[in-house]
């Protein structure tokens, strides 16, 4: 399972949200897209954690919060749709 990150600042760095994301549990991996044409990031990101009850302490403390100057949106990452 993978929680998606949004209303993320432009600035972060994958080490920052993992720095906050390993208060919850152990921090597998940070995906934070850029866009392609300009390699900004896209204000949102994907976190993988070491176990599901970790993912949802995390998702349960986090969505809502604010953090540098934003509202965190945290939720479970839903399967990527085909268009």
């Amino acid at each position: 399972m993978s929680i998606y990150v949004g209303n993320i600042p432009y600035s972060v760095a994958e080490e920052d949200i993992s720095e906050v994301f390993s208060e919850y549990g152990s921090v597998k991996r940070v995906y934070l897209p850029t866009d392609r044409e300009s390699g900004r990031m896209r204000g949102f990101g994907f976190v993988e954690m070491a176990s599901d009850s970790e993912e949802e302490k995390a998702i349960e403390a986090l969505n809502g919060a604010e953090w540098m100057g934003r509202e965190l949106r945290v939720n479970k990452a839903r399967p990527r749709e085909n268009n």
